[in-house]
């Protein structure tokens, strides 16, 4: 089974990543030559390898599941559903993680030192962060920034970078798929069959990828673990716990109450028919990255029709980030904490607000929430470089939660689904196999 062999890659490289830290250190000379020549090259080759379908798989199957959809009423009513399913997911989170830090109080239990010898160790890289940001957010009135962040000048200038536009993307293609929907079907459809057959290939481009799962997700827990074994966590300990606790809660607590009730699937069968959707995006830390393989599998373990699944799912992939939203919440006030700034009950609603925005607007890929994360410290008045102080351990809780991220929008693909009236969780064929060998 694929997802066990995920698994196994997955242990495999950590273990041996923690072995060599541990006997080596992460900057010994021989191990920075074997992660720079061999495994972070493997690594980096399988994320492009995903990436690479996910602009063509994200425009076609919005296409065609939204041009499927066929009454626009519906369309709206799906959307309306997901965008209410999000915000209000999105803000438990933030209260989950705003609650914790201010129940833990993490960045009161760093040592001085230890904080001072993190921020020189990655100062550089959080002052290109903070000017990167800086620039990112300068130029324009509210509304003008979201006008540009929603709506394309150039759809085809908006995939053409090295890290594609998908929020312009998307529009363009819900765009064209209405159009689409308002044309009769002898038009269209030469038209929906290019589309669809796109899809096809795309997703074969996927399962071909993901036979070299294992190995590569074996090189990418290396690479992270070889640099930084867990120093780094023992020295941020109790931010490291504050985030995965809250993380676990949202996971294992709200979204298996959210199966539960609103699905109406037993939690146990939810998250085992989507483990290897779990595994990749553990391994990959990339939303975007992990969407091929989330549509699949909601689709044929989970029985999620493709008009619902391919437009909850793409959308979720950018705009429905509950882990994103958690960690934000927790970091801005972890490094408040330490800055000695008190936060009054106003400014931690407003840390919550532009949490839920930001894990809405967040770009889906590795450390994508850094440059947010930014732009709030800034606006509560915490000295932004501070960020130096955790990005040695982003890499890791990232893993964790994207692996929230991606559960978050299947659970909200089931919602939709269900609340359609559609009947989900087919027999897989491992219950159809031991089902029949038990009769024999």
């Amino acid at each position: 089974m694929l997802h066990t062999r995920i698994l196994l890659g997955l242990v495999i490289g950590a273990a041996a990543g923690v072995t060599v830290n541990a006997f080596f250190g992460g900057g010994n000379p021989r191990v920075e030559w074997v992660v720079v020549q061999f495994t972070e090259p493997i690594g980096e080759l399988f994320l492009r390898l995903l990436l690479m379908t996910v602009v063509p798989l994200v425009f076609s199957s919005l296409v065609v599941g939204i041009a499927g959809v066929g009454d626009i009423r519906k369309l709206g009513r799906i959307g309306f559903k997901c965008l209410v399913y999000t915000v209000v997911i999105s803000a438990i989170s933030v209260m989950i993680g705003i609650g914790m830090a201010n129940l833990i109080r993490p960045g009161k239990r760093v040592d001085p030192a230890t904080a001072q010898a993190l921020v020189e160790r990655y100062g550089a890289d959080a002052s290109r962060r903070v000017e990167a940001a800086s620039q990112t957010q300068a130029g324009g009135s509210a509304l003008m920034q979201v006008v540009r962040t929603l709506v394309p000048a150039n759809p085809v200038a908006a995939v053409a970078g090295e890290t594609p536009n998908m929020l312009h993307l998307m529009f363009f293609a819900v765009v064209l798929a209405i159009a689409i929907t308002l044309l009769p079907a002898s038009v269209t459809e030469p038209l929906v069959g290019i589309f669809d057959s796109i899809f096809q290939v795309s997703a074969k481009i996927i399962d071909m990828v993901m036979w070299v799962a294992p190995f590569a997700v074996a090189c990418l827990l290396f690479t992270t673990t070889a640099r930084f074994g867990f120093d780094l966590l023992v020295a941020l300990a109790w931010f490291v716990f504050t985030v995965l606790g809250g993380l676990a809660l949202h996971m294992f607590g709200v979204y298996s109450i959210s199966v539960a009730v609103l699905s109406r699937i037993s939690p146990r069968d939810f998250f085992r028919r989507i483990r290897t959707v779990m595994l990749t995006a553990f391994s990959t830390s990339s939303s975007n990255a992990t969407l091929p393989t989330a549509l699949r599998v909601s689709e044929e373990n989970l029985g999620v029709p493709r008009d619902i699944n391919t437009f909850v799912l793409t959308v979720g992939a950018t705009a429905n980030q509950n882990g994103t939203a958690l960690y934000e919440g927790v970091t801005v006030l972890f490094l408040a904490q330490l800055a000695g700034v008190n936060l009054t009950l106003g400014k931690q609603f407003l840390v919550a607000y532009l949490a839920i925005l930001g894990g809405i607007g967040t770009a889906g890929v590795p450390s994508g929430s850094i440059p947010f994360i930014i732009v709030v410290l800034t606006t509560i008045g915490v000295n932004p470089s501070l960020i130096a102080l955790i990005l040695g351990v982003d890499r890791i809780l990232d893993m964790c939660r994207t692996t929230l991220n991606v559960t978050g929008d299947i659970t909200a693909a089931t919602y939709v689904a269900r609340s359609e009236g559609h009947t989900l969780c087919p027999v897989l064929a491992d219950d159809a196999a031991k089902t029949e060998h038990v009769s024999l």
